[in-house]
């Protein structure tokens, strides 16, 4: 993802700009001690496409409904696109939140 626009706020001082479209965007921890699948597509039925250390962190485009998955953080239909074509059960991820934190993928 790139970054297109950049805003100067009220307030600021010269030089100190906000990036609109980074601001949105959040990294999010996976459970301590996991290493997790990532698969194709949100489900358990997809393939695994590569697999993320221990101790790794996720950033969160979009997230869509699949396959129910019981982990660390409860159960929950929800999936994280991480990347295109990446997706991680949000089960595993420390969002702070049962349901959705970003918007649903088109």
């Amino acid at each position: 993802m790139s970054v297109d626009h950049v805003e100067e706020l009220e307030g600021r001082g010269e030089g100190e700009a906000v990036t609109m479209a980074a601001s949105a965007l959040r990294s999010y921890a996976v459970a301590p001690g996991v290493r997790l699948n990532v698969r194709s597509g949100p489900g358990t039925g997809y393939a695994v496409v590569r697999v993320l250390p221990e101790g790794a962190r996720v950033t969160i485009f979009c997230q869509r409904p699949g396959t129910t998955v019981s982990g660390p953080y409860g159960s929950s239909n929800i999936w994280d696109n991480i990347d295109d074509g990446e997706y991680v059960s949000d089960a595993y991820v420390k969002t702070g939140s049962d349901g959705y934190v970003r918007p649903r993928c088109s």
